[in-house]
């Protein structure tokens, strides 16, 4: 790499610095330094590797990115600024009453959110939903329609529980297509994460079937060698496990660094110890004129989004190609894209008398087993208590690289397939249900919270207490 590119690459994560920094020291609330320490993924991530549209977000193929930590705003908006989806105006007005720039992120594909995030561990399972909602379109269609699903996961998100389910299912399953990055900057709200773990998150994600990557976080260089590792990946899930720094280039009034400090997660650098316009300085910004992008860094960015909207219309050439080619299929991709059930003959559905309500959703599902084979059934170990092994009996659990069927086993984790269902949802083209016992329904409610903040079509079967 020259040292002019290194020097830009470095330009443009600082200019996400201090955007990131300037949201939140305007708005007197928020969470910089998690931001300020991303800032060097994102850019590498989102100029060179994230294969979408910037004219046609929508477009169905595109891959995927989602939030884990929503906390971490900033860090998003200030990236999709880069691409004009978000207004220097926007971000100023970061969580103000009716500004499209919230605390959290909330689902806006048409500015490149892709799911709303807040409670943490939640956003990295909607991705390992829509991974494997990719790999069963793949399996049906063909593997044109191929693509990744990335998402960025903080030390919050390591320690959820929610997040023992998704290692260790995505590991199961072989997701190749699933890159995570770790920010691993080893501060959290209240203090250090010495100071509630001594885990190995390397050798966890391992253990569970994942590629792990360890990385300078701040280093473009290895993070553009990583995630062409993580690409190139044909069997497993890639993990990797940026070393970032909280609060980078933050400095206090007399220019002494102030990275790596625990106040900076949740307050403005102002508040938290740190001198905003030194640090507005230290990174190269004008501090009367924070909210701005470098000329440098726009015409990076222009250059990168031409090309990638020129990337994109090969692959719809591809498609149309294929369209012509297989017209019946093309059809069908189409109805279950656009959601249609229209074709459901609910006069199939026939009941025992006097059978119990559990049998009765039973008989429903096996007869949308049969008329709608873009529907995913979900089970948390209880496929034949539940009675969803209706739905199973016309088809195939997933299994490892195996995503014939429409079933998935996702063991005692239902919060886990909450989430799933959620992920499955957002990809689109998937009419996703997962079941329990109307007890462990105590268990989802946050996904289902979430699922409907974001209005997801996602199907519940709880039955009997």
């Amino acid at each position: 790499m020259t040292t002019l590119h290194k020097n830009i690459d470095l330009k443009a994560a600082d200019n996400i610095r201090i955007l990131s920094a300037a949201m939140v020291e305007k708005a007197n609330s928020g969470h910089p330094g998690g931001a300020m320490g991303g800032a060097d993924f994102m850019h590498i991530l989102f100029s060179e590797f994230l294969r979408f549209d910037p004219t046609d977000m929508k477009w169905a193929f595109r891959d995927r990115f989602f939030l884990d930590p929503g906390h971490m705003s900033p860090l998003l908006y200030s990236t999709l600024s880069m691409f004009g989806k978000y207004s220097m105006e926007e971000l100023s007005k970061f969580r103000q009453w009716g500004s499209p720039t919230p605390g959290h992120p909330e689902l806006d594909v048409t500015r490149g959110v892709e799911n709303t995030s807040g409670p943490l561990g939640q956003g990295h399972v909607m991705a390992l939903g829509a991974a494997i909602a990719e790999r069963f379109l793949a399996n049906r269609f063909g593997e044109w329609t191929a693509h990744k699903t990335y998402t960025y996961i903080s030390d919050g998100g390591v320690q959820e529980e929610i997040s023992q389910g998704a290692g260790r299912l995505a590991g199961y399953l072989g997701l190749n297509n699933l890159i995570m990055f770790y920010d691993s900057n080893d501060i959290q709200l209240s203090t250090e994460t010495k100071a509630v773990t001594v885990e190995d998150t390397a050798m966890k994600y391992t253990a569970w079937g994942w590629k792990v990557i360890t990385v300078d976080g701040q280093d473009v260089a290895q993070i553009r060698e990583a995630l062409t590792a993580a690409n190139a990946e044909l069997e497993k899930p890639t993990l990797i496990i940026g070393k970032t720094i909280m609060g980078k280039g933050a400095v206090t009034a007399d220019g002494k660094s102030f990275e790596c400090m625990v106040s900076t997660h949740g307050q403005p650098l102002g508040k938290a110890g740190a001198s905003f316009p030194e640090t507005v300085k230290n990174l190269g910004g004008d501090v009367e004129n924070s909210f701005t992008i470098f000329t440098e860094v726009e015409e990076l960015y222009a250059k990168a989004a031409k090309h990638k909207t020129a990337e994109v219309e090969k692959h719809k050439k591809a498609q149309a190609y294929w369209s012509k080619q297989h017209p019946d299929l093309a059809a069908t991709l189409e109805a279950f894209l656009s959601g249609d059930t229209n074709h459901v003959d609910f006069s199939a559905i026939e009941h025992k008398k006097n059978c119990s309500s559990r049998v009765a959703s039973g008989d429903v599902l096996a007869v949308f087993a049969k008329q709608i084979p873009n529907m995913i059934v979900i089970s948390a170990d209880l496929a034949n208590s539940d009675m969803t092994e209706y739905f199973l009996k016309k088809t195939t659990p997933f299994t490892h690289k195996d995503f014939s069927g429409s079933f998935l086993h996702a063991g005692v984790s239902e919060l886990t397939m909450a989430a799933i269902a959620n992920g499955l949802a957002l990809h689109g083209g998937i009419i996703p249900v997962c079941a329990t016992f109307f007890v462990f329904s105590d268990y989802m409610k946050p996904a289902v919270r979430i699922a409907a903040l974001m209005e997801l079509p996602v199907k519940y079967v709880w039955t009997h207490d």
